[in-house]
């Protein structure tokens, strides 16, 4: 597991540190437990919804994600296997008269950003998933990936021997985000436009029900569709990101920074969760419109 965070540094544009990205995935219990049982009919507005969620960012629980539920119109907190009872009270203290719009979702497992050895592109002593290959303006390429494991902007290989290099990062953002960006020095590698078989041809926003794909180097493709967005996720230790795609869609360590598409389209990049491909999961993606646009690159 990797998982300081001091304060961003820059590296393309925002702190972005490419290429790595781990997730360690989350088995959400079909488990909803209100946090007020009072109030169940009540409609919260979009301010108390908002001082809601901030009341989560100020009660600072790891192993903690939530989303608004526009359907639902509540704070969907999902709470994973190391949270206390105690700390979900502290959480209904802190957000005090909106305690009733919180609505709580046990996970079996731990968020994390793991990250293991493996096959796919090697740092200096972890392995990650290569996102989307992509490029700039002057005809550059690049690849794009989680940025949680990118952080000190290592170089980056394509085998565990780390005799074979990709290139440098030159990009790297994380925490509040999680995206970095590597380049391809090594011009004798190729860098096609696909995940897989499949053809990547433009990027789009992740909209709720969404079918999704997702590709890593630890547990292959796997699918299922978007369940949220706007997710902020407390993976503890002062690394806090925003704007996550939350999905039923499963992940394991070493999948960090791997690609979540929908058919030709790039939706996001894997931040982490917990949970495994065999008991299912809870994973979040870095939304791949706001890397790109960090960087100044588009997919081919």
């Amino acid at each position: 597991m990797r998982n300081k965070r001091t304060t961003p540094r820059s590296g393309f544009a925002r702190r972005t540190r490419i290429g790595a990205v781990t997730t360690g995935l989350v088995a959400v219990a079909a488990l909803a437990v209100p946090m007020a049982q009072a109030g169940e009919a009540h409609t919260f507005s979009a301010s108390q919804l908002t001082q809601a969620s901030d009341a989560l960012l100020k009660a600072d629980v790891a192993g903690t994600a939530w989303n608004i539920d526009s359907k639902t119109n509540r704070l969907v907190v999902t709470a994973d296997s190391t949270v206390s009872q105690a700390e979900l009270n502290k959480i209904k203290r802190t957000a005090g008269a909106n305690a009733g719009a919180l609505k709580v979702e046990r996970t079996a497992g731990k968020f994390s950003k793991l990250i293991s050895g493996g096959d796919a592109i090697y740092a200096t002593s972890w392995r990650c998933s290569a996102g989307f290959n992509v490029r700039n303006s002057a005809g550059t390429y690049f690849f794009v990936t989680a940025g949680h494991c990118t952080e000190g902007n290592p170089p980056w290989y394509t085998n565990s021997g780390r005799t074979t290099s990709i290139g440098p990062t030159a990009g790297s953002s994380f925490p509040g985000n999680d995206y970095g960006i590597v380049r391809y020095a090594n011009t004798s590698l190729a860098h096609p436009g696909t995940v897989g078989s499949q053809d990547i041809t433009s990027a789009a926003n992740a909209t709720v029900g969404m079918s999704v794909t997702r590709r890593g180097s630890t547990t292959g493709t796997h699918g299922g569709s978007v369940t949220g967005l706007n997710a902020t996720v407390n993976y503890g230790g002062g690394d806090v990101v925003y704007g996550m795609i939350r999905t039923n869609v499963c992940a394991e360590p070493g999948d960090s920074g791997g690609p979540l598409y929908s058919g030709s389209r790039a939706i996001g990049l894997t931040s982490g969760g917990s949970g495994n491909c065999s008991s299912g999961g809870t994973t979040f993606f870095q939304p791949v419109t706001e890397a790109l646009s960090a960087y100044g690159v588009s997919v081919y």
